[in-house]
């Protein structure tokens, strides 16, 4: 599917001019396209119990998926910092069970990025096959990268 990057990264700007980030003043944005050419975005929302905290890339995905939404082409989040925004380990872990292929682009304050796909970020990412009569993985694929030599105690 052909999309301009650079729609993705706006869409994620603007989503993060609503940050709610109180606490820590980092506020970030995130835009998610689907295969069918559907945008969602999301922003990190703080909480003074900062384990409630939810991340700007997991409420674009959240809001896709509560809305009938499987398939995912790309992500785009950016912080507004000079430093490349790269998602934390709960949103790759996350990103990688939905759409291990996906293009994640990490922007800068510049308009620059690096790409990398859901699972290149983690590799021997968790996988927990769905119990019988369950959901098969979005898509019906497995991430792509396991453990698969024994490791000898």
């Amino acid at each position: 599917m052909e999309f301009p990057v650079e729609k993705l990264i706006n869409t994620a700007r603007a989503a993060r001019e609503r940050a709610y980030a109180p606490y820590s003043g980092f506020r970030v944005g995130a835009a998610l396209l689907t295969v069918e050419g559907r945008l969602y975005s999301g922003c990190n929302i703080e909480n003074a119990s900062y384990g409630l905290t939810v991340c700007a890339e997991r409420v674009a995905l959240f809001k896709a998926v509560s809305n009938g939404e499987r398939n995912f082409a790309a992500l785009a989040v950016i912080s507004g910092r000079t430093e490349f925004c790269t998602p934390c380990g709960a949103c790759r872990q996350v990103l990688v069970e939905f759409a291990p292929e996906m293009d994640v682009y990490m922007c800068n304050d510049r308009g620059e990025y690096k790409r990398q796909t859901a699972a290149g970020l983690l590799p021997l990412s968790f996988y927990l096959p769905p119990a019988a009569g369950g959901d098969n993985p979005p898509g019906g694929k497995k991430p792509p990268t396991r453990l698969t030599e024994p490791v000898d105690r």
